[in-house]
């Protein structure tokens, strides 16, 4: 088994993903019509494309779409967009790219890169190996003075029209790669935009026909959101879920509107302890991937129910969890 995590700094820090409530002719089966796509585990690092474009020498790709794709009364504003680069940034699920917003910073240099994490397959959205999609929540908050603070990056990614122009650079990131073995168990613990990874992998899984490549494993996803009007891909998960039952598994975790049988509220280990023996029988397979994407803060519950099962067969979780991060 092998365990990887990319998390957020804190709850002001927004990673990318989607929701499933964006309705489009994405959803369904794509067809490949490139040569194809490189699969992460199994590759020679020099054939992982890495930062192929520079923050100081970016690529300026363009806005095809920019779409809200939550509901109105969501707390916060989450964009999916797609963007075009003519097949001149290639990249693989599970890596970010990063975005240059214009303008100098208090002391008055240029703006730093922001990275985020890729919401869509190799193939991109429409299938032609041409767009990139994040999918960004507008970061805005009160500081300690009272003041309305706008994040920087994620605010100028939000106001995007299509037509125009954004630098990016990138692609980065070899730690959440999806693994090649197409019977493996995939295991997907995310908070809110930190879906972005797992619906590159859930749609290269899902929703594309490449000959090459047909998932016979299993991929179980878990993402906590605070309200059903936050839910990223709901839409488009269900009918990948309905197609494919013994495949695919989603757990909604729904912290203010669900509870568990205690009364608390439902955060994604509140909903792995339901499952908790099943989970840990996964998680001693050899094929098990376990990814977390999202805030920082969930990691905690996860280990302390990871530590209650193992210890029922005297095993200590926090070494094991050291042994698969060396395994990955």
């Amino acid at each position: 088994m092998a365990f990887v995590g990319t998390f957020a700094l804190g709850s002001k820090t927004s990673f990318t993903g989607q929701n499933v409530r964006a309705r489009s002719s994405n959803v369904g089966v794509l067809k490949s019509r490139v040569a194809p796509v490189m699969m992460a585990h199994g590759l020679d690092k020099s054939q992982i494309p890495l930062n192929l474009f520079r923050p100081n020498a970016p690529y300026e790709a363009t806005v095809l779409y920019n779409n809200k794709i939550v509901g109105e009364d969501a707390p916060g504003d989450t964009r999916h967009l797609v963007f075009q680069h003519d097949g001149n940034v290639p990249y693989l699920e599970g890596q970010s790219i990063g975005v240059i917003p214009p303008g100098v910073d208090a002391k008055g240099k240029p703006q730093r890169v922001r990275l985020y994490s890729i919401a869509s397959t190799a193939l991109g959205d429409f299938g032609d190996s041409k767009t990139v999609s994040l999918c960004v929540k507008r970061l805005v908050y009160t500081d300690e003075d009272g003041n309305e603070v706008k994040g920087v990056c994620s605010n100028h990614i939000c106001d995007l029209a299509p037509g125009d122009k954004v630098k990016i650079s990138g692609p980065v990131g070899t730690a959440m790669l999806m693994p090649a073995d197409p019977n493996a168990t995939i295991i997907m613990l995310g908070t809110g935009t930190g879906i972005a990874p797992f619906r590159g992998f859930i749609r290269r899984a899902f929703a594309e026909d490449n000959p090459d490549y047909k998932f016979n494993g299993l991929m179980w996803l878990f993402l906590g959101v605070p309200t059903s009007s936050s839910l990223l891909y709901q839409e488009e998960f269900e009918e990948f879920a309905h197609k494919r039952p013994d495949n695919f598994k989603i757990d909604w975790c729904i912290s203010r509107e669900q509870t568990d049988k205690d009364g608390n509220k439902m955060y994604i280990q509140n909903r792995m302890k339901e499952y908790a023996e099943q989970i840990y029988e996964l998680f001693k397979k050899p094929n098990t991937y376990v990814y977390m994407c999202g805030l920082r803060g969930m990691e905690p519950g996860i280990d302390e129910l990871m530590d209650e099962l193992f210890e029922k067969d005297g095993m200590n979780w926090g070494d094991y969890r050291k042994q698969m991060k060396k395994e990955k």
